[in-house]
Formats: C-alpha cells, structure tokens, sequence
C-alpha cells in the first residue's frame, strides 16, 4: 500500500472515533501539518472529510453513502436468496442476482441450472458468484444502465468501445441507446447470445427504496436448452419474482408487473429506515 493511501486511510480511521483538529490529524500519521492538511483538503474534496466551523474534522456524508451501497449488496442477496431459489425450482434453469460496480455486472449470487440430460461438452453460464462481466453486453447489466441518471449514462457511454464478443453483439453507442430505451420502456433486457455464444438470457430489476435498480434477477440457459423465445416466455414469473424481492427488501418496484401479468400479489413491508 502506497504511503499517502496508508496515511489517508489512518486519519479516516481516527476519525471514527470522533472530530480531530489538523494538530491531532498529524500527530495520528507522525507527519508535519501541512501534509497532513493536503491530506484533509483531498479527502473533503471528494466528501469523506467535513470540515466544522471549529475547524476540526469529521467523517463526511460521502462514507456514508458507501456504507449503506456496501450494506445494500449485501442485504438484498439475503433477501433475495430464496426467490432465487423458487424461480429456479420452477423453471431449471440458471437464476443470477447482480449488481453494477465500476461499468461492469458483478454476480453475487447464483442457483446452478438443473438439467437432467445436459450435453456432454456444452457449457452453462459463466457468471459464476463473484465474476464480472461487460455492462453492455449482458441483460443484468442493461437493466442496471437504464436506470442510471442520465449524466453517468453518457459518461458510461463515452467510455466504451463496444467490442464484438459475439456476432450478436451491439457495435455503436446510437444502437445501445436505443436498446437501452426500450428496456426502460418495457422494464426487461434481453441478452441474446451477446456476450457468450453459450447462453440466452433476460433480466429485470430490482428497486430499492427510491425507486431505482439496486440489482438485477436474470434467468439464464444455453441455447440448446432454451431460445430467447422460450425464455421470454418466463418473463411473468421473472418479473413477479423482481417485484417480491423489492417489496421485501423494502423498495419502491412498479406494481403493475404482478398484478397485470400474472395476478400474484405480494404484502408491502414498511420501507427500512
């Protein structure tokens, strides 16, 4: 670990246990006060530092923020855990919880495809628990983008080169984005053979207490097992099952998904707090 990293993530700790004056600041790091003032001036730059009117320093909101986004990962697999595993149950086919982090999907958690008569050689879906994969290219990671506020979109969009995993696969930003709107427009991506050749998949999300995708549920197959046609056709039960995870975790989905699809209502719980 670089030494301004180290420095920086002592005064961080420190400062957990309360305000600290630029003085106490450097006596915690053994460093002059001017450094450790760089130090404090970077991390109130970037809003984990918060300088008070009696000139010392405290944690700022933005750990905050990453603590409960940290929180948040870990809570909805929990609650996700055993609607996963009901979908799968019905249907056999693979069930993916993801999340976005740094452009990319990463999986938290996955129910393993259940096929009694699975061809010799013909591998499932990669996206084994903690494997990442491109945003762009996957149905997970469509979802996900299509609810980011319209400036982190573009700068998202603005970073990608959009290569051709597959033959399938989308080849310029004019063609994602319109993609990308009708996803938001019908509440469901689809992934057909894009990034792996090996696998069809659909997704929809899951919202948190704001209304915005906090994760993804996606139900995936190899080709041989399911087209994107058949796939497409789970797409009630898909979208109820998103609907029941965010009302457990305490989000804000769109109930029109259970009840106008496919009947099923679910108990609102109070949102968390």
């Amino acid at each position: 670990m670089s030494q301004t990293v180290d420095r920086a993530l002592t005064i961080l700790a420190s400062l957990g246990d309360g305000p600290a004056s630029l003085e106490q600041a450097a006596a915690t790091i053994g460093v002059h006060k001017s450094t450790a003032l760089r130090l404090l001036r970077t991390l109130q730059e970037h809003g984990f530092v918060t300088r008070q009117s009696d000139h010392r320093y405290r944690l700022g909101g933005r750990l905050l923020s990453l603590a409960q986004q940290a929180l948040d990962g870990i809570d909805v697999r929990q609650v996700a855990a055993p609607y996963l595993a009901s979908l799968n149950e019905r249907y056999g086919h693979s069930v993916h919880l993801s999340v976005l982090e740094d452009g990319e999907v990463l999986y938290l958690d996955r129910v393993e495809s259940r096929y009694p008569d699975r061809p010799a050689g013909r591998p499932g879906s990669a996206a084994r628990i903690g494997r990442r994969a491109p945003a762009a290219a996957t149905a997970a990671g469509k979802v996900l983008l299509a609810s980011l506020p319209e400036d982190r979109l573009a700068a998202f969009v603005a970073a990608q080169d959009f290569p051709a995993h597959t033959p399938r696969a989308i080849r310029t930003a004019e063609e994602f984005l319109a993609e990308l709107a009708e996803v938001r427009r019908r509440g469901w991506a689809v992934d057909q053979a894009e990034y792996l050749s090996t696998v069809n998949c659909i997704a929809a999300p899951i919202a948190g207490s704001e209304g915005a995708a906090i994760a993804a549920c996606s139900i995936s197959a190899p080709p041989w097992a399911a087209s994107v046609a058949e796939l497409s056709r789970l797409l009630p039960e898909l979208l109820c099952t998103v609907e029941a995870i965010s009302l457990a975790y305490g989000g804000s989905p769109t109930p029109r998904w259970c009840e106008n699809r496919c009947g099923a209502k679910h108990e609102v719980r109070a949102s968390r707090t």
